[in-house]
């Protein structure tokens, strides 16, 4: 919960007896200001850069520098980061405790690229960086800290660009760390940011896949959709779609430029993957996503799987960039049906966000060919304003209900205390 949120709102439900100061100040207590979390990540990224700095003026003199004053050096580094962490974590320090050993982490990768550099071994397999993917896992697990348990995620993403783009193999042992590895810690100890870097992770590792081996683009939403299912099981809800945000952000812009293109049959024919194998992987997904939903009794969320759709092996042309608007209203539409049972004002935002992004798509794509200009824009103003005034009137109605309700429901005093007032 934001603590700006709450020091906004929390005046007018005291106001109106919905909760007591003493209960407004312990909830301001317990939601610190967004700053002051955001510092916790300022020195593991102040000791990446400084590693990074002195990366930089050791690889200018590196070649002029003895093989054992190197080797001291990688070895001296390394060993003076995790000393340092472990010496300010027994201070009660943990965050510069925590970067230090972050520190040490990356200086970890930096020794093992420039040993392999200073005796000239030609590398023709991950192995050496996928002990650094193991060791970054292995101190996420050490240490109870989130800014660590980031960095196997980016280090797992940087080694699998390497492998495709230098040596031209996908190393699946590298996933499978960051997938297995990283992704059960999350699973015992959710938490937002991590699941949302943790999706990021994987999807980009996926694209580089589906990039390596050449295959319709379309693959790419099976591992991507395998992510958002596994957040359909978890328990904790906020953690759960920041976990999935990713998948359906991809997924939506999909829809997004198959609207947009999708008149193109050339374009279209890029996007077919052979039919029985791919709608039986996608239906897997599907299926294990709505058991999540089911177990979790999110079954209202199950619109989502709209946008995934397989519209594409329809013939290329207008119907086909017509039939995924509907889809995308459809999907603006669940949305905003679903905040409107909950009473959401993010999810309220949202819905009238990809209500009005489908409107100007649909009105770009239908009327730009036959409309004059001067017309085109007018209409298209009075429309967006006609929607931003209709959307804003129903969300208002939506939370002055949902206040009415909250306040109506509030426990009446008993007659014996009525009484005594009067």
């Amino acid at each position: 919960m934001s603590h700006k949120f709450l020091a906004t709102e929390s005046p007018a439900w005291v106001a109106e007896g919905i909760i007591t100061e003493a209960q407004r100040e312990r909830l301001l207590a317990r939601y610190p200001p967004e700053a002051v979390q955001a510092v916790g990540l300022l020195p593991l990224l102040g000791s990446i850069l400084v590693g990074l700095s002195a990366l930089s003026v050791v690889a200018a003199n590196w070649q002029s520098l003895p093989t054992a004053l190197r080797l001291g050096l990688l070895l001296g580094s390394l060993l003076a980061a995790y000393a340092g962490g472990e010496y300010f974590l027994r201070r009660g320090n943990r965050r510069l405790g925590h970067g230090l050993i972050g520190l040490g982490l990356v200086l970890f990768g930096v020794s093992i690229i420039l040993t392999s550099q200073l005796y000239q071994l030609v590398g023709y397999d991950v192995s050496g960086l996928l002990a650094w993917v193991v060791v970054g896992v292995l101190l996420s697990y050490l240490y109870n800290s989130q800014p660590l348990a980031l960095l196997p995620i980016v280090i797992g993403a940087a080694v699998q660009t390497y492998c495709t783009q230098a040596l031209g193999l996908f190393s699946y042992a590298t996933i499978g760390l960051v997938a297995l590895g990283s992704g059960y810690r999350w699973w015992r100890r959710p938490h937002t940011l991590v699941a949302s870097v943790l999706a990021l992770g994987l999807l980009w590792q996926a694209a580089l896949w589906v990039a390596l081996s050449h295959s319709k683009i379309t693959w790419f939403f099976i591992p991507a959709m395998l992510v958002y299912a596994v957040g359909d099981w978890h328990r904790d809800r906020p953690a759960a779609r920041a976990l999935q945000g990713p998948p359906l952000v991809a997924a939506y812009l999909f829809a997004l430029g198959l609207a947009l293109f999708g008149e193109t049959d050339q374009y279209a024919g890029l996007l077919r993957p052979p039919v029985l194998a791919y709608l039986g992987a996608l239906g897997a997904a599907f299926a294990l996503s709505v058991l999540g939903k089911r177990r979790q009794g999110r079954l209202a969320s199950l619109p989502d799987w709209l946008l995934l759709l397989p519209g594409f092996y329809l013939p290329g042309g207008l119907p086909l960039a017509v039939a995924t608007l509907v889809v995308l209203y459809a999907h603006a539409g669940s949305v905003l049906a679903r905040a409107h049972r909950s009473g959401e004002a993010e999810q309220l935002t949202l819905g009238t966000v990809l209500f009005v992004v489908a409107t100007m798509v649909a009105y770009f794509k239908l009327t730009w060919a036959f409309l004059d200009k001067s017309l085109f824009f007018l209409i298209g103003g009075v429309l967006l304003l006609s929607l931003s005034w209709y959307l804003r009137r129903r969300n208002a109605q939506r939370l002055a209900a949902g206040v009415a309700s909250t306040v109506g429901a509030a426990p009446a005093l008993p007659s014996s205390e009525t009484d005594s007032a009067r």
